[in-house]
């Protein structure tokens, strides 16, 4: 049986924005505050991870063992999943170490993680089987997560909270911003073509990802999903890079909104939607509710 101890769920609020430009539009905008439904392991994260701790455990494995870059939300998430758990766990860190350690990485260290570094060039051979057999080598037995938490057992803990979520609030299209493809292909499939799903991709070319999102699909389900599209033009410049106008953007929105963004993924989503619905790509009278995935935790870093 699945024990999580303190990982129960909290559930999130969902606050209408009023905002002139979504008014001037004819738009209702709502903001799915996933970012409170945990202290440490909150937004998606708390999804993707659910089914992959429950299979951790019922496995016996003592072990997490994950990927992800020094800003990583996943990495936080997984170090307070592990640690609340009773769990050892090991971050594969994309890039040098860099003193002091930003504050993503020394709350990983806080909770124990074993923060282990490999080059970029490296980091590249991550699903390689050689690769993971070296770590096996290193470190032992583990129970893989890979970058970004997303897996099938990802998928479908996004699913169920794309579900329930559905049964919540009546909404005509959702939005959310995109990493790895995991939160969203779990989002259309649990959505079951009832909504468009629209991604915002915080990577630069980020086109790449209809083709995660798309295999990940077709490991669940033999349905072509034609309700959903990717957005690659918001990144502002690529992951975890930032300028003044997104940085004054976060602080309008939280300033006039009581919206927190965080500068990796919500504001990128957040500006995005702002921007397609200035530009009528939403239906006038349409609802459009926003996903916020966490990751709050990134103010606190020096981008």
């Amino acid at each position: 049986m699945f024990d999580r101890k303190q990982l129960d769920y909290i559930k999130s609020s969902i606050v209408e924005l009023q905002h002139s430009v979504a008014q001037h539009a004819g738009i209702k905008l709502l903001i799915k505050r996933e970012d409170q439904n945990h202290p440490f392991i909150s937004g998606n994260k708390w999804w993707k991870l659910k089914y992959n701790l429950e299979a951790a455990q019922q496995q016996g494995y003592k072990t997490l063992l994950t990927f992800g870059g020094a800003y990583s939300n996943h990495i936080y998430a997984t170090a307070a999943a592990a640690h609340e758990l009773g769990l050892k766990s090991i971050g594969v860190i994309r890039g040098e170490e860099t003193l002091p350690l930003n504050a993503t990485l020394a709350f990983a260290k806080s909770r124990g993680m074993q923060l282990h570094y490999v080059s970029r060039e490296a980091y590249r051979d991550k699903k390689e089987e050689a690769f993971i057999q070296k770590l096996h080598d290193q470190f032992g037995d583990f129970y893989l997560i890979p970058e970004g938490g997303t897996n099938q057992q990802a998928v479908k803990g996004c699913a169920e909270f794309a579900a329930q979520l559905n049964a919540e609030v009546d909404f005509d299209y959702l939005c959310l911003p995109v990493g790895t493809g995991g939160t969203m292909a779990g989002m259309i499939l649990g959505l079951d073509q009832q909504t468009e799903v629209i991604g915002i991709s915080v990577l630069r070319d980020g086109a790449f990802l209809k083709e995660e999102i798309n295999n990940h699909l077709k490991n669940f389900s033999d349905t072509v999903y034609g309700n959903w599209h990717i957005k690659t033009i918001y990144h502002h410049g690529g992951y975890a890079k930032t300028n003044p106008q997104l940085l004054s953007f976060m602080d309008e929105m939280n300033t006039n909104h009581n919206l927190p963004l965080d500068p990796v993924y919500t504001a990128k989503l957040m500006w995005g939607v702002q921007d397609m619905i200035a530009k009528g790509k939403f239906r006038r009278g349409s609802t459009v509710l926003v996903l916020h995935t966490g990751g709050l935790q990134g103010l606190q870093n020096d981008l």
